[in-house]
């Protein structure tokens, strides 16, 4: 038996700046509204669907993205014409440089919300 993920709500206090934020670094495209969320697809067949969060200040995650290498420096440059720092460490310590890890290359940002987003180009290497 297996499990794909399908979909996951990102909570945004501003759920359409939020979803053009982060298609906009990616490449990606902002779908149309789908009741309360605005949905933004991955190459793999998960949504990421931006809401609203109502309650108050939004408790920022951790976002992981699998990207193509022959983009990923393209992804870096909107970065730097959208005035966002990166980071080379998810404790956002080494500004403005990219890791190697596992023979690839990858880089933090926040979004809007302080969601933690990850850009890598090879995926990382679990234990057996």
């Amino acid at each position: 038996m297996t499990a794909d993920l399908n979909h996951t709500v990102v909570h945004a206090s501003d759920k359409q700046a939020s979803a053009e934020f982060l298609a906009g670094i990616l490449g990606l495209e902002v779908g149309a509204p789908f009741g309360p969320f605005i949905p933004v697809d991955t190459g793999n067949g998960v949504t990421l669907d931006f809401y609203d969060s109502a309650e108050g200040p939004v408790a920022p995650q951790h976002y992981a993205f699998l990207v193509p290498d022959e983009e990923f420096d393209t992804m870096i440059d909107r970065l730097k014409a959208a005035g966002v720092t990166y980071y080379a460490d998810p404790h956002h310590t080494e500004p403005g440089q990219v890791n190697r890890l596992f023979g690839g290359r990858g880089a933090y940002f926040d979004d809007p919300d302080g969601h933690n987003m990850e850009i890598i180009t090879r995926p990382y290497a679990r234990p057996a």
